[in-house]
């Protein structure tokens, strides 16, 4: 599996944290996240992740920032992404049994790397559920981003994206 990675200055360290275990656990990531500490513009940096994820060059991504809310915020705004913020194992099983979460977002000044990483393994390891009324929700939700966001698009053979 490919995760595409993104960070702000708040997040940088929590980030290399997990990105060293997801790659010590044979994952491939793709780093589009701040390499420092230094003050930074975090929709730099969860733009190019999240297009990553809706255009399927990364199977997932993981985000974080100081709260996850700004990353999620940002996330949500591009068509086909689906980013939960999640503060613990539990919250992290629901997003992907109940909606099929692609993006996990992490608040580095809300949690600590302990439960940062349960939190990771649960969402990695935990599958949507596929009963019919789960589905059924998942894909209303779906319907909504078809209905209101724009698809994002190639606008030329150099693989451009508007």
């Amino acid at each position: 599996m490919k995760i595409a990675m993104a960070n702000d200055h708040a997040g940088t360290r929590l980030k290399n944290e997990i990105k060293a275990y997801l790659e010590e656990e044979g994952y491939e990531v793709v780093d589009f996240g701040a390499g420092n500490e230094e003050f930074c513009d975090l929709s730099d940096f969860v733009y190019p992740a999240s297009l990553a994820v809706a255009k399927g060059e990364c199977d997932r991504g993981i985000f974080v920032d100081g709260v996850g809310y700004g990353s999620a915020l940002i996330a949500n705004k591009i068509n086909g992404i689906y980013a939960a913020v999640c503060q613990d194992p539990f919250c992290a099983k629901l997003a992907r049994q109940h909606t099929d979460s692609n993006v996990l977002c992490l608040g580095a000044k809300i949690i600590g790397d302990m439960m940062a990483g349960e939190i990771v393994k649960t969402w990695l390891n935990t599958d949507p559920l596929m009963e019919e009324k789960y589905r059924r929700r998942v894909d209303k939700v779906k319907a909504i981003n078809d209905k209101h966001c724009v698809p994002v698009k190639w606008v030329d053979s150099a693989k451009t994206f508007l």
